[in-house]
């Protein structure tokens, strides 16, 4: 069945260097205070700023200069990731020993249960991803890379803080020497060397060296490794131009290799059925029709009978403005596209209304005298949401969680509601964290670590309405929510 729901308008409620040498000279100070003594936080704020404002072409640059200057930034960048992960390594310190502390003051409770349960790694890489303004999975895998680097391949970090190699390369090295023990990636690293040091290596050339020489040390590691591989199997969803998206399958290389081998069986079969059976697709659009049909048993691939929530601007459905859709797990679509997906469930398709702000463009709340979250309630928190309201997670909405615990008073609504992946939802427990929302906004959740450092998350704006000012928006008109269930 295809349910739409309709969103209406609620009532309206009563200094930067100018030349080729002071430009150089702010490039190596930079660089020289990173490799000697430690700049603060502040310093390097004016550095950067330094830096934007001067990228500015006066007309007197020389070509020889310009490239002198793209390098130096280049030289920069990597001295910064050394920067960043020796003190992230530090900042996982000052985690654990906080966390000492804490269990020892509260040593009569009962340790290792709730807020005490999470892991100081994971606490330390949470903080580490919203400095860097980066998800938590990707925050854990630089706290990684930086306690890789600084712990036991110190040619490597080297290499980085000269510019030698940048941080990916570095990664890729890392990456290639997980599966050995620390002895070994030592050797490695000492190996490395010669490449780091012969330069105009790529990507894929590191990698091979950093794996060959992984492979000579410990042949079994590499067994190990892909049985190991075998437990990360997963499947993930990403956008890709023009409406379309990319649905990947991470799987043992022989499922894989038999998956593909029945799509392209099938869409052989397919095509040589005969004169009296016509197939206009192309073998690549047949396997993709047949993947989609197989995997939510539907008879014909265009058959939407999973449930899938697309959001609508009421006059992108009924006036044929151009205002984007929404399609929940995917993101913005052509109004046109969103309105062939209605017509095409029109048998299957229910309509809902839902109200929201006109000052803010908030959904309106929904109350509820509960603890957990009713089944409605999740559907409107998932639609204003979308993904983890964690600041630049995007994760999917795992659980529900109140912004102000229940535990301390606060109420089962809208408002207090939030989508959460089950990482950021166990961090929000950890001792000095807390999340609280701000009024008068479209739902806006900031978060609080335990140094006081605070970083806000915005609900994305419906179709339909507009950005003002900050977080304040105005409507053209109501928005529409359809809604497929098998």
């Amino acid at each position: 069945m295809f349910e739409l729901s309709v969103l209406a308008e609620a009532p309206t409620a009563v200094g930067a260097p100018q030349d080729a040498d002071d430009f150089s000279r702010l490039i190596a100070d930079v660089l020289m205070s990173v490799g000697g003594s430690s700049p603060s936080a502040a310093v390097i704020g004016t550095w950067a700023t330094a830096l934007v404002s001067g990228a500015e072409d006066d007309g007197q640059l020389s070509e020889a200069e310009l490239i002198e200057r793209i390098g130096a930034a280049e030289r920069l960048k990597a001295a910064a990731s050394t920067y960043q992960a020796r003190y992230s390594v530090l900042l996982e310190k000052r985690v654990r020993e906080r966390r000492a502390a804490t269990d020892e003051a509260l040593a009569g409770d009962r340790l290792g249960e709730g807020p005490r349960a999470v892991d100081p790694s994971v606490e330390a890489s949470h903080a580490i991803a919203l400095a860097r303004s980066e998800s938590p999975a990707r925050g854990g895998r630089l706290l990684g890379l930086a306690k890789a680097l600084v712990n036991e391949m110190p040619h490597t970090l080297n290499a980085l803080a000269a510019g030698r190699i940048n941080e990916w390369r570095a990664t890729l090295v890392v990456r290639e020497t997980a599966c050995l023990d620390v002895e070994d990636r030592v050797r490695v690293d000492e190996a490395m060397v010669a490449a780091y040091a012969r330069g105009g290596v790529g990507d894929r050339q590191l990698a091979a060296e950093a794996r060959a020489h992984a492979q000579r040390l410990d042949p079994a590691a590499a067994v190990k490794r892909a049985r190991r591989a075998v437990t990360e199997r997963r499947v993930w969803l990403r956008p890709a131009p023009d409406s379309m998206a990319v649905l990947s399958c991470l799987l043992p290389a022989a499922q894989a290799v038999a998956s593909y081998k029945a799509l392209t069986a099938n869409a052989d079969s397919a095509r040589a059925a005969g004169p009296d059976v016509r197939e206009d697709r192309t073998r690549d659009q047949i396997m993709a029709d047949t993947a989609v049909e197989r995997l939510t048993g539907q008879e014909h691939a265009e058959d939407v009978a999973v449930a899938v929530h697309l959001v609508m601007a009421e006059s992108a459905l009924v006036r044929g403005s151009a205002e984007p859709a929404l399609l929940e797990g995917f993101g913005a679509l052509p109004a046109q596209v969103g309105r062939d997906l209605v017509l095409c469930a029109a048998e299957r398709a229910t309509l809902r209304r839902l109200y929201t702000a006109p000052e803010t463009g908030a959904l309106t709340a929904m109350d509820s005298k509960a603890r957990t979250f009713p089944e409605g309630l999740k559907t409107f928190i998932v639609l204003r949401d979308a993904t983890c309201r964690n600041p630049w997670c995007n994760a999917p909405i795992r659980q529900y969680d109140h912004v102000i615990p229940a535990a301390r008073g606060g109420p089962t609504n809208e408002a207090n509601g939030q989508g959460l992946c089950e990482r950021c939802n166990q961090v929000k427990e950890a001792p000095g964290w807390s999340h609280g929302t701000t009024p008068a906004t479209r739902h806006t959740v900031t978060v609080t670590t335990p140094t006081g450092h605070r970083y806000s998350s915005t609900a994305p704006p419906l179709p339909g309405t507009r950005q003002i000012v900050g977080h304040r928006v105005g409507f053209p008109g109501g928005r529409m929510v359809f809604h497929t269930a098998a």
